[in-house]
């Protein structure tokens, strides 16, 4: 998910799915409160849309997780894709592995 304001907001696309990680192979489940947009147990996300929920993005590259930002009252996500090198941004969901959120959060 790209950063959700101004009128990005307006073409927001609710997505909550399930779906396998291609990155460490686990079954990921509905985040059930908000879009589900990456991977819980590693992090890794996939360059799957142009604008929230789309899932117009041709690249289909994974988005491997390589920092965190604070945002508002919680935390960000930031990912560089692996195929066309784009940086991306993926708000923390409540069950991320938190282990990893504080490892990644050392790099900076």
């Amino acid at each position: 998910m790209v950063d959700c304001v101004g009128d990005t907001m307006k073409r927001f696309f609710m997505m909550d799915a399930s779906f396998r990680c291609e990155h460490c192979g686990q079954e990921v489940p509905p985040l059930q409160y908000s879009a589900r947009d990456h991977c819980p147990f590693c992090l890794y996300s996939k360059h799957v849309d142009i604008n929230p929920g789309d899932r117009k993005n041709t690249c289909q590259g994974l988005l491997k997780p390589v920092g965190i930002e604070k945002y508002r009252d919680t935390y960000k996500i930031i990912y560089k894709c692996e195929r066309c090198q784009m940086l991306h941004k993926n708000t923390i969901a409540k069950d991320d592995d938190m282990n990893l959120i504080i490892a990644l959060s050392s790099f900076h």
